[in-house]
């Protein structure tokens, strides 16, 4: 597998300090590539937009998905709440202390502090079509 020159982390928070910091991931399940003390990193842009979505003040209980077909334009799902702040940030990391988590690549690990390379401000009415409110057959 080839690593990307560039990797994307969502945030709903703004960065403090110059460097993100490793830590376990929140809400993504128990499955092994999940329990790592790191920071996660996607080589899909919308799927690190979507995860600041999900993570947004006024967004109780959500889901991501890495697993869309090219057809469908969600990534995340949102069960309970709805995002209640204007701003997300994506970050823009060096691959270089990175290692995938899954075979397709999807999913990256650092288990050392990045500091980013850019810094996007994003309105999160600009990305919103991003995710979804779940629906009474989900």
């Amino acid at each position: 597998m080839r690593k990307p020159k560039f990797l994307y982390h969502g945030s709903a928070k703004e960065l403090i300090g110059n460097k993100l910091i490793p830590k376990k991931a929140k809400d993504l399940g128990k499955k092994s590539e999940n329990l790592h003390t790191a920071v996660y990193a996607t080589k899909k842009k919308q799927i690190a937009i979507a995860m600041a979505i999900i993570s947004c003040r006024g967004v109780y209980k959500s889901s991501l998905s890495f697993n869309k077909s090219s057809k469908s334009k969600t990534y995340g799902t949102i069960h309970i709440g709805w995002p209640k702040q204007e701003y997300i940030y994506l970050y823009t990391l060096s691959s270089k202390t990175f290692k995938p988590t899954d075979k397709r690549g999807l999913q990256w690990i650092s288990e050392k502090a990045v500091k980013p390379e850019k810094i996007d401000k994003l309105l999160v009415k600009d990305y919103i079509k991003l995710v979804k409110k779940v629906n009474k057959k989900e």
